[in-house]
């Protein structure tokens, strides 16, 4: 478990649980409860760090939990993604559990149920369950199997377990009040049928427990002390209790709801990212331009952004849209402490220094990180030929444009200072390459004159630099708030991914291990990714992008 609890300051999670420690001295007990369906997303990164966080600051502990109770949809590859994500956040679990290690005693406890009265075997199909059940406005009825005896449900239910029905043929459901104003009082289902292989039990079982009966057991088995859930389970919360108040558990841990996260042009509902998967919008769930936690992982966020992340955006009772900008900055925050610097020219253009010695190259000597010598430096080869971005040069110069235009003289990082002398274009008019000379006496960009050059502008040696694809990922969506649409794929961004097959870069980055990250100069943050390309090229991912001031002013 990570030293840094990761919480903001004001958190009403925290008082509550200060004011009943007051009232009884006790360990506080958490749990992550994950669906083993899918991967894990950004918004889940909000509830690791609020359930570990608060464990730690408490000196307890955070069990991890799946909730594998509907055997249609768990794999156990979700299993290991999951513990892969916790482990990498910076977490450890006291535990690891699985709902299924529960089975026996959670059917045993709906046996108890039934023999209290509490529970019966219902016969209505879903759409006759959901006519009885009423409206916001209206009770429910009765449903005409609600009278059984003890002794018929135990029976029932027993064959049930024994596999005598079909799916959807019966249910066992708790008997409550059907004209509860809450309508998951409305005499809910505990358990249901499904002959389905479930990836830890096998075919041991073909009725499972409903999530709400299921969890809340769970949690007391466990002597979990607070259970932290988003807002859309304040609703259950009576059922919850209920629960538990009518089996009598030994424990009863608290059901605290705080707000789940929303991002801004962004997508966290696992069954629409499964079916982005699924429809290969993106080529997996760790696709960087995904918001799951390998996705951003894959993109080169640090866990340290993320868990930064979640800290700044707080915890609250009311439900919020947040700018994925405040994401996007934490990235940038935490990358531009830990990130190595090199060049990397993403849309290369050729320049011939003419009055540099042919043949010649000297080595700059650069520091790795300006604030971190403990990075160490490296060798620079610079020499008469070299390469610059496209964009750095602009033959009919704006007034605001500080970079190469012909007569214009500008910086080369790390060098000296060059000026456009010719321009080479091809027979259709596109420029091929740019002739310059260069004054020998601004060594390391400093004019000794007291002329001022104010561009700076990032290189390559054509002959020292290596070939790399750089993938530009910008955000997956066009709009906002893509999870409000009908159709939300009809709003993906057809510029998410820009991939750049003839970029160059310095060629020490040819020995880049996976996931590296640096800060490519006046280009943004990159990382090597974790699966370069059969050709054996190296791939750099866009992680986030550095402030433009000239794309500002063009903009406007």
């Amino acid at each position: 478990m990570t030293e840094d609890s990761t919480l903001p300051a004001n958190n009403f999670i925290r008082n509550r649980i200060k004011s009943d420690l007051a009232q009884q001295n006790v360990s506080v007990i958490t749990r992550f409860p994950p669906e083993p369906n899918g991967y894990l997303h950004i918004g889940h990164a909000k509830s690791i760090c609020l359930n570990f966080g608060i464990a730690a600051e408490f000196k307890g502990h955070c069990n991890l939990r799946f909730d594998d109770t509907n055997p249609d949809k768990e794999d156990d590859e979700y299993v290991e993604a999951i513990k892969h994500d916790v482990s990498w956040l910076g977490y450890t679990w006291q535990q690891l559990e699985f709902a299924s290690n529960y089975f026996e005693q959670l059917y045993a406890y709906a046996v108890q149920l039934i023999e209290g009265g509490h529970a019966y075997v219902c016969d209505l199909n879903p759409e006759q369950v959901r006519a009885y059940r009423g409206s916001l406005t209206e009770p429910g009825k009765n449903s005409p199997f609600r009278g059984r005896s003890v002794a018929e449900n135990l029976d029932l239910f027993s064959r049930m377990r024994a596999g005598e029905f079909k799916e959807g043929e019966r249910v066992l459901r708790a008997k409550i009040d059907m004209a509860a104003g809450n309508i998951n009082m409305r005499d809910p289902a505990l358990y249901r049928i499904k002959h389905a292989h479930h990836h830890r039990t096998a075919d041991r079982w073909c009725i499972y427990p409903m999530y709400d009966y299921a969890h809340c057991i769970s949690d007391a088995l466990e002597g979990i002390t607070h259970s932290l859930c988003t807002l859309e389970f304040e609703d259950h919360r009576p059922l919850y209790d209920w629960v538990l108040d009518t089996l009598k558990t030994p424990a009863h841990p608290q059901q605290i709801e705080f707000a789940r996260l929303s991002l801004d042009y962004t997508i966290t509902s696992k069954r629409k990212l499964l079916q982005l998967v699924e429809d290969q919008h993106v080529q997996a769930w760790d696709d960087p331009r995904m918001p799951t936690i390998s996705g951003l992982r894959r993109r080169g966020y640090p866990a340290t952004a993320i868990r930064d992340f979640c800290e700044r955006i707080g915890i609250t009772k009311k439900d919020a849209q947040i700018d994925v900008g405040v994401l996007e900055n934490c990235a940038r925050e935490a990358l531009d402490h830990a990130a190595p610097r090199a060049m990397c020219v993403l849309n290369p253009i050729k320049v011939v220094i003419d009055n540099y010695p042919a043949g010649e190259t000297e080595e700059l000597d650069v520091a790795n990180h300006p604030k971190r010598p403990e990075l160490g430096r490296r060798s620079l080869p610079f020499g008469r030929e070299i390469y610059i971005e496209r964009d750095d040069f602009m033959e009919q110069a704006e007034k605001k444009f500080f970079r190469l235009a012909p007569g214009k003289e500008v910086r080369l990082r790390f060098a000296y200072c060059i000026t456009c002398t010719e321009v080479i274009k091809d027979s259709n008019g596109a420029i091929v390459e740019l002739h310059c000379s260069y004054d020998p006496l601004t060594k390391g960009g400093k004019t000794g004159d007291g002329r001022k050059v104010k561009g700076i502008i990032h290189w390559v040696s054509c002959q020292h630099s290596i070939a790399v694809q750089v993938n530009l990922y910008d955000r997956l969506f066009n709009t906002p708030n893509p999870g409000a649409q009908d159709n939300f794929t009809d709003h993906l961004n057809p510029h998410s991914l820009i991939s750049l097959t003839d970029s160059r870069a310095e060629a020490s980055l040819s020995n880049s291990e996976a996931m590296q990250a640096y800060q490519f100069e006046r280009c943004g943050y990159f990382c090597r990714d974790a699966e370069d390309n059969a050709a054996g090229q190296p791939v750099f991912n866009r992680t986030v992008t550095l402030r433009d001031t000239w794309a500002k002013i063009n903009s406007k």
